[in-house]
């Protein structure tokens, strides 16, 4: 019963707005290339706004940290709905013609991608504070399963709105769901701190965090890195492989839904695993079986064979829902942990950055079924790496804990 009474004592505060900020993100990324494209964008110049999600992210990790220490993470969650809100509110405006429609798009983009990074942060020190230990990583998981979820829905929703309102009908909805997240955080209380606590954890600086934890981010912090380029890699793979193969766009969006389906299922037993068995358990074969998922997608010569290899795909990823959360919550210290989530996403973004970079540099100089073979190498590098430096056990964690 104490394990029910946890878990729903956080599902108003956290899964909620998680559930609601996915369906907004989800909504809105299919239509981010289209809306550049019909500002006067070039193909190209869509594909760097599309970008800027990830680059707004990468700019507000640390300054996220640095946020919510100062007021708080409910504090900041509220930051972030209203960042987000207005820049959507600029994605829907569409001032003057060619070159300024496209700064203000842009810049609206931007802003949610920083967003992005506040709530991310903000959402996970509020769960790690919340949730005991023994429960830490099926709460994780699932807040990941939970925004894996309004991705999923996010798209229809958009398309069903598009129907009625035409493309701003996407932004449209994703606004309406970030207010609607947005209110459901301001009724969740405060999490109880000290003034000393909170006059600790100003004292701490990123660089302070840095010096004093390094060897955690030289070490298992570099698994997470590769872990984070694997998976925002396999976003990519599958629609390129299916154009490789001539099939339709059609064709090509239900194999990638029928991955993500089975991405979504599986994300509450990995959690529990976790929490029983200890991290290694679900981390390593998360990132071994995305590897062995990439390496056979070259050999995936029809339709069938692919939506099976992207199924396999999917449930790699989706027992690593909520992995890079739980790993970085089981290093952090009591005092200052949003700055060291500030630091451990960044490092999480960089990869995601540099995963795509790699396939795309490999399959332009040897072709694309090189190029995801050897995004596939990176698994298997993760794998290993994760198997080398995650605690063996829960009680392990504890220790680890304590001693940094």
């Amino acid at each position: 019963m104490a394990e029910e009474f946890r878990l729903r004592s956080v599902a108003v505060a956290v899964y909620g707005p998680a559930a609601l900020f996915g369906l907004a993100e989800g909504s809105m990324l299919p239509v981010v290339a289209l809306s550049a494209i019909d500002r006067g964008a070039t193909t190209s110049v869509a594909a760097l706004i599309g970008a800027l999600l990830g680059i707004g992210s990468l700019i507000a990790n640390i300054p996220a940290g640095i946020l919510a220490t100062r007021v708080g993470e409910r504090k900041s969650m509220l930051v972030a709905a209203g960042v987000t809100a207005a820049g959507l509110v600029l994605c829907l405006l569409n001032v003057g013609a060619g070159q300024s429609a496209l700064l203000v798009y842009g810049a609206g983009v931007l802003l949610i991608g920083a967003a992005s990074a506040v709530y991310s942060l903000a959402r996970q020190s509020y769960l790690t504070e919340t949730v005991p230990l023994h429960m830490r990583a099926r709460a994780l998981s699932t807040l990941g399963g939970t925004m894996r979820v309004g991705l999923f829905l996010g798209p229809f929703a958009g398309a069903a709105a598009m129907q009625v309102w035409g493309q701003p009908g996407a932004y449209y909805l994703s606004l309406v769901a970030v207010l609607a997240a947005g209110i459901v955080v301001y009724r969740v209380p405060d999490l109880e701190t000290t003034e000393e606590h909170r006059a600790a954890a100003a004292a701490i600086t990123t660089w302070g965090m840095i010096r004093r934890k390094w060897r955690v981010y030289a070490t298992l912090g570099v698994g997470i890195l590769l872990l984070s380029g694997i998976r925002q890699t396999r976003q990519t793979v599958v629609p390129l492989w299916a154009a490789h193969l001539g099939l339709s766009p059609t064709v090509s969006s239900v194999i990638y839904g029928c991955a993500g389906a089975i991405d979504a299922l599986v994300f509450y037993p990995a959690g529990k695993v976790m929490d029983r068995r200890g991290r290694r358990w679900v981390a390593v074969p998360c990132t071994f079986v995305l590897g062995v998922s990439f390496v056979l997608m070259p050999l995936a010569h029809g339709p069938v064979l692919l939506a099976l290899v992207a199924m396999v795909m999917g449930l790699g990823n989706g027992l690593g829902s909520g992995i890079v959360m739980t790993l970085g919550a089981d290093v952090s210290p009591t005092v200052g942990r949003p700055t060291h989530i500030g630091i451990w996403n960044e490092l999480a973004d960089v990869g995601s950055g540099l995963g795509p970079l790699l396939l795309a540099g490999v399959t332009a100089l040897a072709g694309l079924g090189l190029g995801i073979v050897v995004s596939g190498l990176v698994g298997f590098a993760a794998a290993g790496a994760l198997w080398a430096w995650i605690p063996r056990t829960v009680h392990r964690v504890r220790r680890v804990a304590e001693r940094t």
